[in-house]
């Protein structure tokens, strides 16, 4: 990780664990779109900053079984919390948990599946 601060390189590698792991679900390769921290609050710049991380996934066989017959019992047996937040172009479930929240974005019209998230904020020391 890229931060100096012990709880968001924590939180950071805990997430990006988790979104490595549902993307190893839809397929062998995955392209990361985001990895990095984010500011908070833009009012007060670099005193909240949480850690945002991406991941697409082409070669997505079945994805939507996938999504509901793998990933999403096995994200709630592990706690974290489900939203359907679906749309006509694509099947898009929401997970939360201690103040992290990520997307898995399924596409109606094809195999490609994009997965970002990022953690709570923390404050910087």
């Amino acid at each position: 990780m890229i931060t100096r601060n012990t709880e968001l390189d924590s939180r950071a590698e805990d997430l990006t664990a988790v979104i490595d792991g549902v993307a190893g679900t839809f397929g062998s390769t995955a392209e990361r779109t985001v990895e990095g921290e984010l500011d908070c609050d833009p009012t007060q710049p670099g005193r909240l900053l949480c850690w945002q991380y991406g991941l697409r996934v082409d070669d997505a066989s079945d994805a939507v079984r996938k999504l509901v017959d793998v990933v999403l019992p096995l994200l709630e047996s592990q706690g974290w919390r489900a939203r359907d937040r679906s749309n006509p172009r694509e099947l898009i479930a929401q997970f939360s948990r201690d103040g992290a929240d990520f997307n898995v974005h399924v596409s109606r019209a094809g195999d490609g599946v994009a997965i970002v998230g990022s953690t709570a904020c923390v404050s910087v020391p």
